[in-house]
């Protein structure tokens, strides 16, 4: 797989060289304008970065994300994690805005990042924003750049606090049908212990790497429960079964090994827990009406 570009390669293929703060620093935060950067007309190439980012997109953009298309006709909101791959395509000439980049070592002493709802398997990455909301973002960034370029001795407290102000702001635009369901406790709590196992098998880099829970049993086995308690609390949640969810799972990562690598499909059959290539094969015409082969010859126009 497509090494994730590290933060000192950011710094090296935008400025040439990589700041001394960087290799000081135990986290790093920093942020820029768009339009200061000469690709902020160009796509961006799809691919994982092993830093955190987020983004206000000003303009007209598709917006691409795990196996996720997003049309963005005016302004968006994107969160970029170390874990799924993305990308835009600028759809006009007229692009600017804002990205700020930090490090999950960052946030050290102030819990978990990874952790963080926004940043939870799942989770909408791409917020779509009206003018009012446009104005509260911009607020927010406008913030980091006063306080980044000021001699406070604690300025980068005061950061920490506004990229939460952010991850906020977000979250409470999150408000979806889905909000009507009023699950319990616990079977909440089954449904978020499924999704970190699910999610903690991913990303697959490296051809001997291979799921290990790859059916509805494994799961609930893993788990300590009935597998009908398992579907029953899933499909209360998300609205879908447990198989739906693996299969969604699967199909994103076969999407991202067969754009993002040269392994043969056997290979990437196997690292899926597909014991037999047919059945990979014939999985990824149920879920994508052709076949990998086919795929990745498309994408690789």
């Amino acid at each position: 797989m497509t090494k994730a570009q590290s933060i000192e390669e950011f710094y090296q293929n935008q400025f040439n060289c990589i700041p001394e703060s960087l290799k000081k620093e135990i986290g790093h935060f920093n942020i820029f304008h768009r339009e200061d950067f000469c690709c902020a007309n160009k796509p961006v190439p799809y691919s994982r970065k092993d830093y955190y980012k987020i983004t206000l997109l000003k303009g007209a953009n598709k917006i691409h994300y795990a196996d996720k298309t997003v049309l963005s006709e005016h302004n968006a909101l994107m969160f970029s994690n170390p874990m799924i791959p993305y990308n835009w395509e600028p759809l006009e000439d007229n692009q600017s805005g804002v990205f700020c980049i930090f490090t999950e070592e960052f946030f050290s002493q102030y819990g978990a990042i990874k952790d963080y709802p926004i940043y939870r398997p799942g989770s909408n990455l791409v917020y779509l924003l009206d003018n009012s909301q446009l104005a509260e973002i911009e607020a927010i960034y406008q913030k980091m750049f006063d306080e980044i370029a000021s001699d406070y001795l604690y300025k980068y407290d005061v950061l920490r606090g506004l990229v939460f102000n952010l991850i906020h702001t977000a979250l409470k635009m999150q408000l979806t049908e889905a909000t009507r369901l009023s699950p319990s406790n616990g079977t909440a709590r089954i449904a978020s212990l499924f999704a970190e196992l699910l999610e903690r098998q991913f990303p697959i880099e490296s051809v001997v790497q291979r799921m290990k829970l790859r059916t509805p049993n494994d799961f609930a086995a893993h788990l300590s429960i009935h597998v009908n308690h398992l579907n029953r609390s899933l499909k209360e949640v998300t609205g879908k079964t447990t198989s739906q969810l693996i299969a969604e799972r699967v199909s994103q990562e076969a999407r991202a090994l067969l754009k993002q690598t040269n392994w043969n499909i056997s290979e990437i059959a196997y690292s899926l827990g597909f014991e037999e290539l047919p059945h990979f094969i014939n999985f990824f015409k149920k879920n994508f009406n052709q076949t990998p082969k086919i795929f990745r010859n498309e994408t690789n126009v």
